[in-house]
């Protein structure tokens, strides 16, 4: 099965982030998931990254988060 790309626009959408910040991410290179040159200006995050940053940041509590954060 082929990857699926999301635009810089979708990306932000889907997870509920602003366009600012998406690109803020990319350019920090801190944060967001590991995006995709398609050429030119196009910008893409494939959705596996995608999904796969997001489950890294999924906790049962504040508590998890914080000791994972910390180890």
């Amino acid at each position: 099965m082929p990857d699926i790309y999301l635009t810089e626009k979708e990306f932000a959408a889907r997870y509920r982030i602003s366009l600012h910040t998406a690109r803020s991410w990319r350019y920090s290179g801190q944060h967001g998931p590991k995006w995709v040159r398609l050429g030119g200006n196009r910008v893409g995050y494939r959705l596996s990254d995608c999904e796969a940053w997001a489950a890294a940041r999924t906790y049962s509590s504040r508590a998890q988060e914080m000791v994972t954060k910390a180890a």
